[in-house]
């Protein structure tokens, strides 16, 4: 290997390389693309409006997380195990600012972090530039998992990581989400919607043994995203977002069983029934309910006293 080779294998992708490969993959969920479906540079590049030269460089960063093959006559195909769910199991690799936000985020989620830091105190922890810091902070603050301080000082956002913060992350929840779906003005995004609909069932369709407690939370935190993005008030918006950022961190979402993930997934195809046939109001009845049952972590509680939710029987759903 050459020292240029050398270099280019150490080098770290660039962030804009690294945000499209994720839209790549979003473009293939969004289509309903499945293993082996063909990956035009062309039809990429007029979808994520630039130019043939960076989606060459994010295909080359699908194919080395194993999402996507190469065949020299042909170009980019998906992988043969490509599924909506197995697809978005793994990490994209991070540039060197993002790697360090997770670090960062990381540490504070094992509590090695306290409250409130500085840029001068994470260049030294973590052997970095003051650049790469002021950006890493920059990346967790658009996120809202930390705000600028006076001075030179960092605040992290509370974590839902204990039995009382993740209480209270439900009941900030209940009063929100269903809030936003009767709201005037919410409006849903068909394709999301329709393309997670195809994850969800994908899912559903796993034996047991097979179903990724992470793919479910994927797919649970894309559904409560699907409504955030969809409130009319942009206040709500924000603040939804926000906080499922936060639910995304390690430790803070507690895993269920299979029994629950199970029936999780098919109250949110109920809820999404009524969803896409402008029912904002029982979609909202049923999101409470939803809520409500993640909270309380009873299997049992769905058919105490009222008929199976969403067509579930007696085996599906916690």
């Amino acid at each position: 290997m050459t020292q240029r080779d050398k270099k280019s294998a150490t080098r770290r992708p660039r962030q804009n390389h690294l945000d499209l490969a994720r839209s790549i993959l979003d473009l293939a969920r969004d289509r309903g693309f499945g293993p082996g479906a063909h990956m035009p540079e062309q039809l990429i590049a007029m979808q994520c409006n630039v130019s043939r030269t960076p989606v060459r460089a994010a295909l080359k960063l699908l194919a080395d997380q194993g999402l996507v093959v190469h065949e020299a006559e042909i170009g980019y195909r998906l992988s043969a195990d490509f599924t909506p769910t197995s697809a978005f199991s793994e990490p994209l690799p991070d540039a060197e600012e993002g790697a360090l936000a997770q670090r960062i985020i990381r540490d504070r989620s094992a509590r090695r972090l306290d409250e409130s830091i500085t840029v001068g105190e994470v260049m030294r922890r973590y052997d970095a530039e003051r650049r790469t810091v002021l950006k890493a902070l920059g990346t967790l603050a658009e996120d809202g998992l930390v705000t600028r301080a006076p001075g030179q000082s960092w605040v992290f956002a509370s974590l839902p990581d204990s039995p009382e913060s993740q209480a209270d992350s439900f009941e900030y929840r209940l009063l929100l989400e269903p809030a936003a779906l009767t709201a005037p003005g919410f409006r849903l995004d068909e394709d999301r919607s329709a393309a997670l609909r195809r994850a969800m069932v994908a899912f559903l369709a796993e034996p047991d043994d097979r179903l990724d407690p992470r793919a479910f939370q994927r797919l649970d935190t894309d559904f409560h995203l699907l409504i955030a993005r969809g409130a009319s008030n942009r206040f709500v918006a924000e603040a939804l977002l926000a906080h499922h950022r936060l639910r995304e961190l390690p430790g803070a979402t507690v895993r269920g069983n299979v029994v629950r993930l199970r029936q999780a997934m098919q109250e949110h195809l109920g809820i999404l029934d009524h969803l896409e046939s402008g029912q904002l109001a029982v979609a909202a009845d049923l999101l409470r309910v939803h809520l409500r049952l993640s909270r309380s972590q009873r299997p049992q509680a769905a058919n105490r006293g009222a008929p199976p939710l969403f067509g579930l029987n007696g085996r599906a759903g916690r």
